[in-house]
């Protein structure tokens, strides 16, 4: 077995008995020596890979969740790409409510936001290349931001209350605003270049 084995299976090991204990008392209140003793390392093993708790649930998301995300293509597998986020969200209940208590909701919508850009981005990647066209990157950098943070906003406020919504719904919304609106978005802001373009300096653009 190699180094890097060895230490996906202690971070696993570590997961597992975070989620544990997690289930008897909140997250706030989990200490480091506790979780070394049921997952049976020393805390010399926890600081070689984690800085803190918060550290570790960080790495539990992205490992779980959120690197199974960046294997979806955004552009074709909306609703599969969605059903997987919330069936995660569903499994994983009791140790993202103890997240969000902790961590509050800007706490948990961090969490989320990085790696949600890293999809969004990729969405507009494959939608420049579909109409061989590109976007200013400060565009690029505004609609990632937007649907970002709408993305990771919507399904904390699911998470918190599900009576709004089924999840039936929460998918077929959530693909639909996605296809109709971030491509329409990326071709409006082609026409308006393309049109300051033909316009003459000094003369001004009547519609």
């Amino acid at each position: 077995m190699t180094h890097a084995d060895i230490s996906l299976k202690t971070k696993q090991a570590m997961v597992a008995s975070l989620k544990k204990i997690a289930q008897k008392k909140p997250l706030s209140k989990i200490t480091i020596s506790e979780l070394c003793h049921d997952c049976s390392i020393n805390r010399k093993t926890f600081y070689y890979h984690f800085e803190d708790i918060y550290a570790l649930v960080r790495w539990m998301l992205e490992q779980e969740a959120l690197e199974s995300v960046r294997s979806f293509d955004p552009l074709t597998d909306y609703k599969e790409l969605i059903h997987f986020i919330i069936d995660y969200v569903d499994a994983n209940n009791h140790i993202l409510s103890c997240i969000y208590d902790t961590m509050g909701r800007e706490g948990m919508k961090r969490v989320f936001l990085s790696d949600f850009k890293v999809c969004v981005n990729a969405i507009i990647e494959r939608i420049e290349k579909d109409i061989n066209a590109s976007i200013s990157p400060d565009y690029r950098q505004f609609l990632c931001d937007f649907y970002t943070n709408a993305l990771a906003g919507i399904l904390i406020d699911w998470f918190i209350n599900r009576s709004v919504r089924s999840r039936e719904e929460m998918i077929h919304y959530i693909s639909l605003a996605l296809q109709a609106s971030l491509k329409s978005a990326i071709m409006e802001e082609i026409r308006d270049t393309l049109q300051n373009e033909q316009t003459p300096s000094g003369f001004p653009c009547h519609p």
